[in-house]
């Protein structure tokens, strides 16, 4: 690729607006401005108050909670110490962390190529393959729990290759059921880039795989962050599928925690805080996740709604 292309190239991507930035498209205010300001209070309000409650929760007493206390009469941290032992959320973070990133680091990698070979190649059975993507998302994941069951457990007996209780079948499980849409995100996103970087590419003799590693993926950040997230969730918070697929030694933080709610139904007075605190430790890596690509969520999910 020679100097005149790649320049081409980092003018194209400094010319294209950053999400956010206020030369992205201008915005026309449906409401007025105290009207939205008062909708915007009331639905953080909505989000934020279980959240502050479930944290005043946390560094409770189970008896203070059992009570009907929304400020604690006493704060501790124990509850976040116990959790480890109790609920055995270390395994469970772990195996999460390990399902689900593989997950959408893979679901990102396939998506991007898979969606450059639909975009920009015509084919027989193009249209065909992405409607049939398309279509299954319009299918309900408890549909499929006994099929796969069904399908995996067969692998055992016939191929003699151990699926069910494993995480790489857990693995095998989220990647099918992720790659569709992240796909469609990637297709949205590759028919906003422009084609004449390409066609400079290829003048200059650059390859199939040139043109996809030094312009489609530096350009095409925002649609793999957001379809790489959304794989992430699909694993994160799965409960139906890691609840029959796996054991207790690959069990996912999902999982455990309902093991260890539905354990405390019935009790004298059930570990209130050390559920509150768990629930916590597993949404942080969320919050953490979104707060870390939240530039790039904005121009993933907005691609090709404006031309």
């Amino acid at each position: 690729m020679t100097t005149s292309t790649a320049s081409r190239i980092r003018e194209a991507s400094h010319s294209v607006p950053r999400p956010g930035s206020s030369r992205q498209h201008e915005v026309t205010r449906l409401l007025p401005r105290p009207m939205l300001a008062i909708i915007l209070v009331f639905l953080g309000a909505l989000v934020l108050i279980p959240v502050f409650y479930i944290f005043l929760a946390s560094v409770n007493s189970d008896i203070g909670v059992a009570n009907g206390e929304f400020w604690p009469s006493s704060f501790t941290l124990q509850n976040y110490s116990r959790i480890w032992t109790s609920v055995g959320l270390a395994t469970g973070l772990a195996n999460s962390v390990l399902v689900a990133g593989a997950t959408a680091i893979v679901s990102a990698a396939l998506s991007v190529s898979t969606a450059f070979v639909l975009v920009r190649y015509s084919f027989r059975g193009r249209l065909t393959i992405l409607r049939g993507l398309l279509a299954l998302q319009s299918v309900p994941g408890t549909l499929m729990v006994l099929p796969v069951f069904v399908l995996f457990s067969s692998a055992s007996t016939y191929l003699g290759i151990q699926v069910i209780g494993t995480q790489w079948g857990l693995f095998v499980t989220y990647l099918t059921f992720a790659m569709p849409f992240s796909t469609w995100v990637m297709v949205t996103y590759l028919r906003g880039l422009p084609r004449e970087l390409e066609e400079a590419a290829r003048i200059d003799g650059a390859s199939n795989v040139g043109v996809l590693f030094r312009i489609i993926l530096p350009l095409s950040w925002p649609g793999i962050v957001v379809s790489g997230i959304f794989a992430f969730l699909l694993g994160w918070n799965d409960v139906l599928f890691a609840s029959v697929m796996t054991r207790p030694e690959s069990q996912t933080a999902a999982v455990a925690l309902q093991i260890f709610g539905a354990s405390q139904e019935g009790g004298a007075i059930p570990f209130y805080g050390q559920m509150m605190a768990a629930a916590l430790v597993c949404a942080a890596p969320v919050v953490i996740l979104y707060l870390i690509f939240q530039r790039y969520l904005v121009g993933g999910l907005t691609a090709g709604g404006v031309k």
